[in-house]
């Protein structure tokens, strides 16, 4: 038989502790399977001098110069629902961080117990000499546990909670980072829109006196039918335009307002009046592609949902193994309560639980292979997350590109439709020409027009979306949730 000495026994107990290892996978971030794609369009040419390999600025809203769209993203980091949410989602995983870590720990708890009993006459104690009579029995002590971690059990937990905890902080700031383009987007959406609505009303006067004109040239027998109705419905159509926008305007403001948390028309007086569209930035930083992985807080993201899962894997594994648990307990017991504080009432308890699973009708195989499935399915989401994060780089960029190109063609087209509506209105009013011309002119004129204004508000948007894309909207540099301890 083979015996152990008490000496010895604390001595095998420190080792199993010391020499605790873990079982499961080994967490590797994941390589960026895109790390040399480049930070141009595919046809920058003279455009390429604008991409600035500077860092990408938190605040790159203040890029555009308007003060009122920065007070808009400040006060929405304090008031957005959206973020808010976020936020709390972040408190509870911190929580649950903590409830793993407190399964590394000992456990200690204190008690106390008071019984007045009596056994039965003919119960087996009794039977064995025992009293039948009522009886007090009083106790208290406090007993102590601690399960020692040797197959990283609890250490995988706490790994997990931790990458569950970054994901939740990640997942905040991606909501921070799709917030702000929301926010400048419908921005510059209602300053172009109300642009727009300036030019209609500037239209609708070209085109009241235009009607003016046509309506007294016919009265002096030198214009026909057709110039007064030609030029009564160009009126009409220049007018029409202007409920349609007034709706775009108003959906933007309200837009606006519950991004911020407001009520609808709260922020009608202040963002009611126009202002000019911000210009674009003559100079974009937009980093170096090797940082986006680091900026981008989805992939950011997804990667510590890929470490979760890892861990996971780990925790199922060690659930194959035996547990070992360190008891122990000291107290007083007595039959008297005034007896309960002598030495001799003392009663102590001490030593190791091991559990080993022997038949668990699969349970274990089949959570261990969820896990790695999950682990798997977050691998593959980590892939998808940094190729479609490419993907939106690159297509951000080549919309600045094109967006860029095509309001300079614009505004040449605006310029020659402004010269040939002058020419055809003098050719008119000197009567070497009929109103069609003149008409042609008008609406080719609002035509230009809006589509330039259109254009000066997609290349500024092209901005957003591709900041958006880039990862900007927040601190990188905090990286709070990155910490997985």
């Amino acid at each position: 038989m083979i015996r152990f000495s008490r000496t010895r026994t604390p001595a095998v107990f420190l080792g199993l502790v010391l020499t605790g290892c873990s079982v499961g996978p080994a967490f590797q971030p994941p390589p960026d399977p895109a790390a040399a794609a480049t930070l141009q369009p595919r046809d920058a040419g003279s455009l390429a001098a604008a991409l600035r390999r500077e860092p990408v600025p938190a605040a790159w809203w203040d890029l555009l110069d308007d003060p009122i769209l920065s007070s808009l993203q400040r006060r929405a980091a304090q008031a957005n629902l959206d973020l808010q949410a976020a936020a709390a989602r972040v408190a509870q995983s911190r929580a649950k961080l903590g409830i793993a870590g407190a399964a590394q720990l000992p456990r200690l708890g204190v008690g106390g117990s008071y019984a007045r009993q009596a056994d039965s006459e003919n119960g087996k104690m009794v039977a064995l000499g025992a009293p039948s009579a009522p009886y007090d029995y009083w106790q208290a002590g406090f007993d102590a546990s601690w399960e020692i971690d040797l197959w990283g059990h609890a250490r995988k937990l706490r790994e997990q909670a931790g990458a569950e905890r970054a994901a939740a902080w990640y997942d905040q700031e991606a909501v921070r980072v799709a917030m702000a383009a929301e926010i400048a987007r419908n921005y510059l959406q209602l300053r172009g829109i109300q642009a727009q609505i300036d030019i209609a009303r500037q239209n609708e006067k070209i085109a009241e006196h235009a009607l003016r004109l046509a309506e007294s040239r016919a009265r002096n027998g030198v214009a026909t039918q057709f110039d007064t109705a030609a030029a009564s419905a160009q009126l009409a159509t220049v007018r029409a335009l202007q409920p349609e926008l007034a709706e775009q305007r108003d959906a933007h403001m309200n837009a606006l307002a519950l991004l911020l948390g407001l009520a609808p028309r709260e922020l009608d007086a202040e963002l009611g009046p126009a202002r000019k569209l911000p210009d674009p930035p003559q100079a974009v930083p937009v980093g170096l592609p090797s940082e986006l992985a680091r900026r981008r807080p989805d992939i950011q993201r997804a990667q510590a949902r890929l470490q979760a899962a890892t861990a996971a894997v780990g925790v199922a594994t060690a659930d194959f193994y035996p547990r070992l648990t360190l008891g122990g307990g000291l107290g007083l017991e007595s039959f008297h309560g005034s007896d309960l504080g002598n030495w001799a009432s003392r009663q102590f308890t001490v030593g190791p639980t091991l559990y080993l699973p022997i038949f668990e009708g699969g349970r274990l195989r089949s959570t261990l292979a969820l896990t790695e499935a999950r682990q798997q399915e977050a691998a593959i989401d980590f892939q998808r997350t940094v190729l479609r994060a490419w993907h939106e780089v690159d297509d951000a960029l080549n919309a600045w590109a094109a967006q860029q190109r095509r309001h300079v063609e614009l505004r040449h087209a605006y310029e020659h439709n402004l010269r040939a509506l002058r020419a055809s209105e003098a050719a008119y009013k000197q009567g070497a020409a009929d109103y069609l011309p003149v008409l042609v002119g008008q609406r080719n004129l609002l035509d230009s027009q809006l589509a330039l204004t259109h254009s000066a508000t997609r290349s500024t948007l092209t901005v957003v979306a591709l900041y958006k894309a880039l990862g900007g909207g927040w601190d990188a540099a905090a990286q709070d949730g990155g910490e997985v301890r």
